[in-house]
């Protein structure tokens, strides 16, 4: 049984969280039928799907909201996705009757240097690293059981499986992180591309775990013109995909940001925990719940939920840049005499 399981087994209560489902797929719909073809006059939308949860609920309301003829679904994938994205993305588009492209961005990225420049960084803590090695970085897992910061490892993996982990300096990691960046950042443009043809607009699949945590490229995965859910925590968006009939392949696919070539599930990524205990947590910790009243309502100790809601704290804090819109200079002035 994993952790997720063992936690729903757990009945963990979820005040806060459980949706007006209909009426929720029917606002959003509504939503973004109003956006697209009154506020930003576009004929559709163009929608990056890549096998996951958050990207197939998008396409799905998108094709509620607009008809499946005026909706895109565009493929990304590069020489280290899994190969499981391309096929779950291709077999929910063909379901929807959502007419598809897709776009191997491997030769683009080779051209950035986004491989070599990462690997090259890699390199200088791990000199075996090369043709056939496989890597990920990751934060500490033990979030429950101790204090400790978001500080990255990186785990490497040799051709034969074994695995060697250790921290990378910090400039190497910066090195590694805006090389893999280049990955959101392309598949960004491709859909804008797709879409500035057409005249249609990009939807964006973040949720509220991804976009207030900082989980996202600014510029790459963070740049849409519209978001619907971005204000849903990611265990309301299992919600909307139970009832959109996203199939179970999907829904029961560890969310992942197939990134890293070693693979890595969103959890041991950024997040550390399990949605299914971060979202009761941090619903209830957002809306002035104390946290000994949280802690008996999920079953957790005081001193385990008080490091999660320092960890939000934190990657809130720390994340705040990503979120910030450019600066323009008179309106700081102008806000501030107002």
């Amino acid at each position: 049984m994993t952790r997720d399981e063992q936690i729903i087994h757990r009945a963990v209560p979820r005040p806060y969280l459980d949706l007006q489902v209909a009426e929720e797929v029917t606002r959003l719909s509504e939503g973004v039928r109003r956006e697209v073809l009154q506020r930003f006059r576009r004929k559709g939308v163009v929608v990056g799907t890549s096998g996951g949860v958050d990207s197939s609920v998008v396409l799905s309301l998108c094709v509620r909201a607009l008809g499946k003829d005026k909706v895109l679904a565009v493929l990304m994938p590069e020489r280290e996705s899994s190969p499981e994205s391309v096929e779950l993305a291709q077999a929910w588009a063909d379901e929807l009757g959502v007419p598809s492209v897709k776009e191997d961005l491997t030769p683009i990225l080779e051209a950035a240097g986004c491989y070599r420049l990462r690997d090259e960084a890699i390199r200088k803590t791990f000199p075996a690293y090369g043709n056939g090695w496989k890597a990920k970085i990751t934060l500490p897992g033990d979030l429950l059981e101790h204090d400790s910061l978001n500080v990255f490892s990186m785990t490497v993996v040799a051709p034969d499986g074994t695995e060697h982990r250790g921290r990378v300096p910090t400039s190497e990691l910066r090195e590694v992180i805006a090389a893999s960046n280049w990955k959101q950042r392309t598949r960004m443009a491709t859909l804008y591309h797709h879409a500035e043809r057409r005249n249609y607009a990009v939807m964006g699949t973040a949720n509220k775990d991804e976009y207030d945590l900082g989980f996202f490229v600014k510029f790459g995965d963070g740049g849409a013109d519209l978001c619907p859910l971005q204000h849903l925590f990611k265990t309301q968006v299992y919600q909307l995909a139970e009832a959109l009939e996203v199939p179970q392949a999907i829904r029961q696919r560890v969310p992942t940001s197939d990134t890293y070539s070693a693979g890595s599930s969103q959890e041991e990524f950024f997040f550390r925990i399990p949605f299914s205990l971060l979202d009761p947590i941090w619903a209830r910790w957002e809306r002035g719940v104390p946290v000994p009243e949280i802690a008996a309502a999920v079953k957790l100790t005081v001193e385990q939920v008080q490091r999660v809601t320092d960890d939000l704290a934190r990657k809130r804090r720390t994340t705040e840049y990503l979120r910030a819109v450019p600066f323009v200079y008179g309106q700081s002035d102008r806000g501030a005499k107002a």
